[in-house]
């Protein structure tokens, strides 16, 4: 995120340490992320699959990997591949969007 969407004298604010998913979660629901903070992709798919009421084994036999990379794919740090986020979304019965928008010329 850029410089523009922080508040004045924060330009160069960036968490040394990340947040634990329980924090990260219940900031996310009373709407207190500050917007220049990243939103981590593996955060996301966790809080899809525990809203999909799935167990992370259950979630692993749909798409067809393992407990343990449904769990690395869900830390703070997780960079899964935009197939597998796919995937990820259909075994929860959820969309997957995804956009790159060219700036306007003016």
């Amino acid at each position: 995120m850029n410089s523009e969407s922080r508040p004045q004298g924060f330009t160069n604010l960036r968490r040394r340490k990340p947040r634990d998913y329980v924090e990260w979660s219940t900031l996310r629901r009373w709407k207190k992320i500050p917007p220049w903070e990243e939103e981590p992709p593996g955060y996301l798919l966790r809080e899809a699959r525990e809203a999909a009421g799935l167990t992370q084994t259950q979630l692993a036999r749909r798409v067809g990997c393992s407990q343990q990379a449904v769990a690395q794919a869900e830390r703070w740090t997780s960079n899964p591949t935009v197939r597998f986020a796919r995937q990820w979304a259909q075994a929860v019965g959820a969309d997957l969007g995804f956009s790159i928008e060219q700036p306007r010329k003016a």
